[in-house]
């Protein structure tokens, strides 16, 4: 009586699909594109001449993160409560309390007292912080022209398009 084959495991079956969509569906490619333009925003900030050397050089040394960026792309220019700064950048308080305590070593932002809310706190730039924000104002805008110069600008056109419509137009609020 000849032997039935036992079913291969699932894990088994899985190895012999093909699958080369985990290498290029559409979250791997953007999430690539966004640690390459990351990179890119801070290697230009790290040769930036306006930004204090300490910060140039711990940017240069990949002290600074796209972790610190959340700082530099969400908080306003009047300041913020740090609740408010952590919901905007989408990140827990306490991951925002940390980044905020190693920004303020840095000398980039300062904590004081929230003139509103007596048991508030609101986080502000300091003029080191300005610079540092004018800087990344700076590297974003040579990012976008490398990128446009790359993929050509009706490309850039689209994919700026796209990307907005994806992102629900919440320009602005975050």
């Amino acid at each position: 009586m000849p032997s039935t084959p036992f079913p291969q495991p699932l894990s088994a079956s899985l190895a012999t699909r093909d699958d080369a969509w985990r290498l290029t569906h559409l979250g791997r490619l953007l999430g690539h594109a966004m640690r390459r333009f990351d990179a890119r925003v801070l290697e230009l900030m790290a040769h930036d001449v306006h930004v204090p050397l300490a910060l140039s050089h711990l940017a240069a040394r990949d002290q600074v993160s796209a972790a610190h960026i959340h700082i530099t792309r969400h908080l306003s220019l009047q300041g913020d409560r740090l609740t408010d700064l952590a919901a905007r950048a989408g990140m827990a308080k306490q991951s925002m309390a940390a980044l905020v305590e190693q920004c303020e070593a840095w000398g980039l932002v300062v904590r004081e007292p929230d003139p509103h809310d007596a048991r508030s706190r609101r986080v502000r730039f300091t003029e080191t912080g300005l610079a540092w924000l004018q800087a990344f104002r700076d590297a974003v805008a040579q990012a976008e022209s490398e990128f446009r110069a790359e993929v050509g600008d009706e490309v850039a056109a689209v994919v700026a398009l796209g990307l907005e419509a994806y992102a629900g137009g919440d320009w602005g609020r975050g």
